[in-house]
């Protein structure tokens, strides 16, 4: 009787050693297959986000490098180029917009020739030289 309770002992070990081993062979296929998602979220998630915090940053470097008198007359061209786009005669038609949109191609042209171009605008003319 005793012989027969160690080999069904040793039998309980074996089957959960199996079991273990087709455990971790089955987490090690699913980790490799799930690898894919990883690069993809990293990829797409995580290097969107940080370009969006370094144009972020960039910009606002742009801005706060001015100097005072550059910020005030930033800030009365921004008003008195915003309210010439935003004009009823210089809006945009679009589909879903009964009033039109800000003719922000307008805007843009506005705040360079009176001598504070925007942030894309000094992007856009840093391309072209």
């Amino acid at each position: 009787m005793a012989d027969v309770i160690l080999i069904l002992k040793e039998r309980n070990i074996m089957q959960i050693r199996t079991t273990k081993i087709r455990l971790l062979v089955l987490i090690g296929i699913g980790l490799f297959l799930s690898g894919c998602s990883i690069s993809d979220w990293y990829n797409g998630y995580y290097v969107e986000k940080s370009a969006i915090k370094e144009g972020q940053r960039n910009r606002d470097n742009y801005y706060n490098s001015e100097s005072t008198q550059m910020q005030e007359l930033r800030k009365h061209n921004d008003k008195y180029c915003s309210d010439l786009a935003s004009r009823p005669e210089n809006r945009i038609a679009r589909d879903g917009y009964p009033n039109g949109v800000v003719n922000q191609a307008m805007f843009i042209g506005c705040m360079e020739d009176r001598g504070t171009p925007t942030y894309e605008s000094y992007i856009s003319m840093q391309k072209k030289t």
